[in-house]
C-alpha cells in the first residue's frame, strides 16, 4: 500500500517543447489529461487563462502550460482538492521567497514576540485614530458656512473683459 502512495506522489514534470503557443490538444498531451479537464480548470483557476485566436481556439503560452502542470501536480500528485489547490497557487503567487537578512535586519523567519508586539501596537494606534475620525464624522455639529467670493460686475465703459 505504501508503494502505491509513493508512486502516486512522485511527479516528474515532462519536458515542454520550445514553442511560443500551444493548442489545447498539445497541452492535454503534455499534461496527460483530457481537453475537457483543461477547460474545466480554466473556470476554477483564474491563473490559467490562455489567449484565444480570432477563431476562438485556445492558445496556451509556456507559463499557461507550466500552470496546468502545477495544477495537475497539486490535484493528482499531492491530493489537494480544487479549492485547496487554488489557495495554494494564490499563496504561492503572493510569496516572493525569504527576504535577505540585510534588508530587514532580521534573518528570514525569525519573528520575535517584540516584533509581534510592535505590530499589535501599530494596529491598536491605527484603530484609535480611525475611531476618532469616525466620531468627528458622526458628530451632529454643523459645519461652518463657507464664505462665497464676491463677483465683480463689469462696467460697460471699461471695454475690456479682464478689468484691472
Amino acid at each position: 500500500m505504501a508503494m502505491n502512495l509513493a508512486k502516486k506522489r512522485a511527479f516528474d514534470p515532462p519536458a515542454i517543447p520550445d514553442r511560443l503557443y500551444f493548442k489545447i490538444g498539445d497541452v492535454a498531451r503534455i499534461c496527460e489529461v483530457e481537453t475537457y479537464v483543461l477547460r474545466f480548470w480554466e473556470t476554477q483557476f483564474p491563473q490559467l487563462k490562455p489567449n484565444k485566436s480570432g477563431t476562438g481556439q485556445r492558445l496556451y503560452r509556456r507559463r499557461d502550460v507550466e500552470m496546468a502542470l502545477e495544477i495537475k501536480r497539486l490535484v493528482h500528485g499531492e491530493g489537494y482538492t480544487l479549492t485547496g489547490a487554488r489557495q495554494a497557487l494564490e499563496q504561492g503567487g503572493r510569496r516572493r521567497g525569504p527576504e535577505p537578512a540585510g534588508e530587514t535586519g532580521l534573518a528570514a523567519g525569525s519573528e520575535t514576540a517584540q516584533d509581534l508586539g510592535d505590530v499589535a501596537a501599530t494596529i491598536a494606534l491605527a484603530r484609535a485614530e480611525l475611531r476618532e475620525i469616525a466620531a468627528l464624522l458622526a458628530s451632529p455639529e454643523p459645519l461652518p458656512a463657507r464664505k462665497r467670493a464676491k463677483v465683480t460686475t463689469l462696467t460697460p465703459t471699461s471695454g475690456s473683459l479682464f478689468p484691472l
